[in-house]
């Protein structure tokens, strides 16, 4: 690969996780500041779908505050998986009240795709990979070592 194809590839990469984290950011604010509000509509979709009202307020003021920390570089990471478990939420929500989950978990994707194309360490900790990279890992040079230092190590063991 090419010093130009890389740069590309990161310059796209770059303008990708930009566009997802705008989209999710004005989703869970939309969201978010509706239920602050006490929008009518909003407010009877949660509460027909089986949401105390009283219980909408606190919800908002969760969403919000996950998505901050999402939003700041030191805790992106724990926004991540706190806005992944409230999308999980969000999605039993929505087939409780029989509605389209589609929306929630579209968002979700969004979200968790963003924050993989910013962290490494969350490359790291989700490798995706195709399966034929995945195959030859397991045989070669390194798991022959491996099996060889295991059974020095068993005769070592014996002694």
């Amino acid at each position: 690969m090419t010093t130009t194809n890389t740069q590309t590839i990161s310059k796209v990469r770059q303008w990708a996780r930009r566009i997802l984290g705008t989209l999710v950011t004005l989703a869970f604010l939309g969201s978010g500041i509706s239920k602050l509000a006490h929008v009518p509509k909003v407010i009877g979709e949660l509460t027909h779908a089986g949401l105390p009202e009283a219980a909408i307020l606190p919800i908002g003021i969760l969403e919000l505050t996950c998505l901050a920390l999402y939003l700041f570089p030191r805790t992106s990471i724990l926004g991540t998986f706190l806005l992944t478990g409230y999308m999980g939420g969000a999605i039993v929500t929505h087939i409780i009240g029989r509605e389209s989950f589609a929306p929630p978990l579209i968002v979700g994707i969004w979200m968790f795709a963003s924050a993989y194309l910013r962290h490494p360490e969350l490359q790291k900790l989700v490798p995706f990979r195709n399966t034929d990279q995945a195959n030859q890992a397991h045989v070669g040079p390194p798991a022959v070592e491996a099996s060889r230092v295991f059974d020095q190590g068993k005769a070592q063991a014996t002694r």
